[in-house]
């Protein structure tokens, strides 16, 4: 009786500590205090999903919730909560490049090359086939494909003159000469507005 005394009392102060909390993220309505409670809670983070880009059941099935909603997952050895903290649309923009290393080709080399790629494109030939063939980067695997960015996820100058750019289709070049980074472009995709949301995730053990 000694034994099972401070187990069930244990067991009853760790179910009153948890409803708390749980008491605590429902009380929860916006991106500060959800990052406050991060501070407190280190198992506590705040998680950013995007339509486009996060097609998994989980993420599905908080985008089909609204602000506030919560989703629960629990299993035998640990309980995850996630809460919607906040929502919003951000501007995305995709197009396709080949890259060239000013430090490895002079300026003249480059144009050439840029001016033939563009010819080719002119006359037929894909340019993620090209991407492959003349680009000097890791991404010519991917045909050239960017995939979606949004503001600050490439440097100023990249991002303002695709930006700037809105025309379907529309090839042009970019120079970055302190960077010495010379590209290719192609408009794939008209800029466009993706659902985001902020989501409060905190996780506890069950036992």
């Amino acid at each position: 009786m000694r034994l099972i005394l401070p187990t069930i009392l244990l067991c009853t102060l760790g179910a009153w500590s948890q409803n708390l909390i749980e008491t605590e993220i429902d009380s929860i309505v916006s991106i500060e205090q959800a990052q406050t409670f991060t501070k407190t809670y280190k198992t506590a983070s705040v998680i950013t999903f995007n339509k486009e880009k996060h097609n998994t059941v989980l993420a599905n099935q908080l985008f089909d919730k609204g602000l506030g909603g919560k989703k629960v997952y629990e299993n035998s050895v640990e309980k995850i909560i996630y809460k919607i903290v906040d929502r919003y649309e951000v501007p995305y923009y995709r197009v396709s490049y080949i890259y060239f290393d000013g430090s490895k080709l002079s300026f003249d080399d480059i144009e050439k090359k840029r001016q033939s790629i563009i010819n080719q494109y002119k006359s037929g030939i894909p340019f993620a086939d090209l991407a492959n063939q003349y680009s000097m980067d890791q991404n010519a695997k991917r045909g050239g494909d960017l995939g979606w960015i949004t503001h600050g996820e490439v440097v100023q100058e990249f991002e303002d003159a695709i930006i700037n750019q809105n025309e379907i289709n529309s090839i042009y070049t970019i120079d970055l000469h302190e960077r010495n980074w010379y590209y290719v472009i192609l408009q794939t995709h008209a800029p466009k507005m993706i659902e985001e949301i902020k989501v409060l995730k905190y996780s506890q053990a069950t036992r």
